[in-house]
């Protein structure tokens, strides 16, 4: 059994990556398209560091669903990818990786969301239970859903 795990979709959306790659480079557009802002409406989100890209970070605090953590971005690279560090405190502490990467297909874009992360001795014992993909997977289908619908859209 594997010591890491890795949850990955992929979606074609109708936009050039210069108009995806802001909606996910800068984290104050991500409430437009995260399948996990919506999960508190009370949610607590702060900003720092630079205002998008490498250096920018995203911290929030919610209910129980929404959990604690913690995202700056580690590696942007204009169009085409983003590598962000992320890190829960709750419900559960983890350190992860999340990775998009944009593939230009002339006025489309091929987008890649990827997490890997440790998968601790108890969770591949349970993998049945703790199945990463499946607790997941449908999280970043619906997110990367509402990004290609509002990415087409010119920037307001």
């Amino acid at each position: 059994m594997a010591s890491l795990y890795t949850v990955e979709r992929r979606r074609t959306i109708d936009a050039p990556a210069e108009r995806v790659f802001p909606l996910i480079a800068d984290f104050r557009q991500w409430t437009r398209w995260s399948p996990w802002e919506d999960v508190d409406p009370d949610l607590h989100r702060s900003y720092t560091g630079a205002e998008s890209g490498v250096g920018a970070v995203y911290g929030w605090s919610g209910n129980r669903k929404a959990g604690a953590g913690r995202m700056e971005i580690l590696r942007a690279e204009p169009s085409s990818l983003i590598e962000v560090d992320l890190t829960f405190e709750k419900p559960f502490k983890s350190k992860n990786t999340a990775t998009f990467v944009l593939q230009p297909a002339g006025e489309r874009t091929e987008v890649t969301w990827r997490m890997t992360g440790p998968r601790p001795l108890v969770m591949r014992l349970t993998q049945k239970f703790f199945d990463m993909d499946k607790l997941i997977g449908k999280d970043f289908d619906r997110g990367l859903d509402r990004m290609a619908l509002i990415a087409p859209a010119p920037p307001a």
